[in-house]
């Protein structure tokens, strides 16, 4: 039986982890959860469900209310207390926050020796370096799709084998859209995503494709190609989750029905398989499965992305911290959809003009972030 944490309890991954363990009492043991607070109710509902020896939450007024409602349970508080639950003893610690805050409980979960299996591609991003050299080889396992995906099919063969990695995207609910056509989206059009739920980042994000952008750095760090080596390709109907391109012309995909279930599952049993983790592809119907190039000009997102881990450094902190704030304004009304790649492509330029030679560190990092997040900022007010 795998003793597991689950940072994020309440977040979309969370509550699909919680869904594979609960069907599989005798595999899986929660011994942990952390959430950030704003869903306690929710909290302490999964609490009850699965008896964890302790919770974490970060908003303290949040922590008070869930230890009362939860006598016996230990609870830490504070903004280090999912970092604290993450560098307890246990077999897999599941990172599901969302953004940059994802970073520090990462890097204590490494440090613990515990393996990380990683739905927060931020903090691999944001922290680079800081994050693999931390790793032991195969101490982190990917649950992103299409990281999963890469690492099923990179199975295939060797690494010394391995010409390029096709990484796919659905192109999000605005797929075949000009530039021109963009500029009036609505926030709630950006969250009507044509084949996943997920929460409202990650859904802007995908809306954006600076989601894809995200993920394209995260492939070249976890599996050490070359970002030029990394393809996205738009497959709309979200059935390959990526492939895995060899030298000798062979290509190598990962296919299933768009269920985030299959690669926590793997994430959390990995390297085996749990039989009945997701459905898999039908096989007796007709069916259609498309390709397409990505439209950089109407979603320049990733190649920005490119840009910023060629550059290295803090670079990719800053492209992640300005989108998060990007992101938010444009929820509330306060930014043009385009303008969210708009003032990050801006924040970066000026990241790039005036670059940091500081040593990357976490307080490199999170100076970056901060940094970027007042910039962004401004750059909003302006508009």
């Amino acid at each position: 039986m795998r003793q597991v944490v689950i940072l994020g309890s309440t977040g979309s991954i969370g509550t699909q982890a919680i869904e594979v363990i609960a069907e599989r009492p005798e595999r899986f043991e929660v011994v942990g959860l952390a959430a950030g607070g704003s869903s306690a109710e929710l909290l302490v509902a999964q609490a009850r469900q699965l008896h964890p020896g302790w919770v974490a939450v970060s908003d303290l007024e949040a922590a008070n209310w869930v230890a009362a409602q939860l006598p016996g349970v230990e609870v830490l508080a504070g903004p280090d207390a999912a970092s604290a639950g993450a560098a307890r003893p246990c077999d897999v610690v599941l990172n599901g926050i969302t953004g940059a805050a994802g970073l520090e409980p990462t890097l204590a979960t490494l440090r613990a020796g515990t393996t990380l299996a990683l739905a927060n591609k931020e903090s691999l991003v944001i922290g680079g370096r800081l994050v693999t050299d931390a790793a032991a080889p195969g101490q982190i396992v990917a649950v992103d799709s299409e990281h999963s995906a890469f690492a099923q099919a990179l199975r295939a063969g060797r690494a010394s084998e391995v010409r390029r990695l096709i990484l796919t995207a659905s192109g999000g609910p605005f797929r075949g859209r000009s530039k021109a056509e963009l500029r009036g989206v609505t926030p709630a059009q950006a969250m009507a995503h044509p084949t996943w739920a997920m929460g409202r980042v990650v859904t802007i994000n995908s809306s954006t494709l600076m989601n894809k952008g995200l993920e394209l750095l995260e492939a070249g760090l976890l599996f050490g190609v070359d970002l030029d080596a990394i393809q996205v390709v738009v497959h709309p109907q979200s059935i390959v989750h990526s492939m895995v391109e060899f030298h000798d012309g062979s290509t190598i995909a990962q296919c299933s029905p768009p269920d985030m279930r299959l690669p926590i599952a793997l994430g959390l049993s990995w390297p085996e398989r749990l039989a009945d983790a997701a459905r898999p592809c039908d096989w007796t119907s007709a069916t259609n499965w498309t390709f397409e190039p990505l439209d950089n000009d109407a979603f320049p997102a990733v190649e920005l992305a490119r840009r910023a881990g060629k550059a290295g450094g803090t670079v990719p902190a800053v492209y992640n911290a300005a989108n998060e704030v990007c992101v938010d304004a444009f929820c509330a009304g306060d930014l043009d959809f385009s303008g969210i790649v708009e003032v990050v492509a801006d924040v970066v330029e000026q990241q790039l003009q005036n670059p940091v030679s500081e040593e990357l560190s976490v307080s490199s990092v999170l100076a970056a972030d901060a940094w970027a997040r007042v910039a962004a900022a401004e750059r909003i007010k302006e508009r």
